[in-house]
């Protein structure tokens, strides 16, 4: 994979994609917002992208309204556009809306589901499966996203409700930076492996294979669940870890 620099603060932009236009400008853009190469509220400034991807100003503009639409982008006041900012005071909210959604999507896919639609859960928990191997052992973590990003979604389509899976959907898009800060948390922390971050997933086939509509809101519940543990872990160590501790002795003579 070669590299190129960002106009702007020699950010390292992989090329990964044979795409032309737009496209390839969306494709890379969105790879390296997702693990965290072009941080949040980092400039997306047009006339670098255009320079940096040899490509008039259209492309470019398309690319980015498309990631804006993703919530990866965000176009200010002024029309600038930036990486969309993570407002960590805002994750309580995040969570548990996420486990709401999580338990509606799956009991009703319980309910709902064809006998093609449980097919294609089952290989999108296969396909996370490989993902999440390859990613405990190469410690690249964007696989392991869009693999967990593509199994609960097959889950809420399966559900037979448009506007759950639609709400469902945005959910899922705006925690996938989550994710990874929560990988790499496992991974260097307690060392992430293929039950760790699979947990809960085969349980949650079954369940809809068996239309146990209670069990798989549970196991949605416990997922979601301990996906806000891990998370609220990272944020806490990462705060307190900055944290300047001064021991202070007695007073001598005391």
């Amino acid at each position: 994979m070669t590299k190129k620099k960002a106009a702007r603060n020699n950010v390292s932009i992989p090329i990964i994609s044979k795409e032309t236009g737009s496209a390839r400008v969306y494709s890379e853009l969105r790879h390296n917002i997702l693990n965290m190469s072009l941080p949040p509220s980092y400039p997306l400034d047009e006339v670098s992208l255009s320079q940096h991807f040899n490509l008039s100003r259209s492309p470019i503009r398309e690319a980015l309204v498309r990631l804006a639409s993703e919530g990866l982008a965000l176009t200010l006041p002024n029309r600038s556009t930036i990486v969309a900012p993570l407002d960590f005071r805002s994750v309580p909210e995040y969570l548990d809306a996420l486990d709401l959604l999580q338990r509606a999507t799956h009991r009703s896919a319980a309910l709902h589901r064809s006998e093609e639609e449980l097919k294609e859960i089952e290989e999108a928990e296969r396909s996370f499966r490989l993902a999440a191997q390859e990613g405990c052992e190469s410690g690249e973590w964007l696989a392991i996203i869009e693999g967990n990003y593509n199994f609960h979604m097959t889950v809420a389509r399966a559900g037979r409700n448009q506007y759950l899976a639609s709400f469902y959907k945005r959910a899922l898009e705006e925690g996938r930076r989550m994710l990874y800060f929560r990988n790499e948390f496992l991974f260097k922390s307690l060392g992430a492996t293929v039950d760790r971050l699979n947990l809960g997933h085969v349980e949650i086939v079954e369940a809809i294979r068996d239309r146990d509509a209670d069990r798989a809101e549970q196991l949605a519940y416990e997922h979601a669940s301990q996906f806000k543990g891990n998370f609220l872990e990272y944020l806490e160590q990462s705060v307190t870890a900055k944290v300047k501790i001064v021991m202070v002795g007695r007073a001598a003579g005391r």
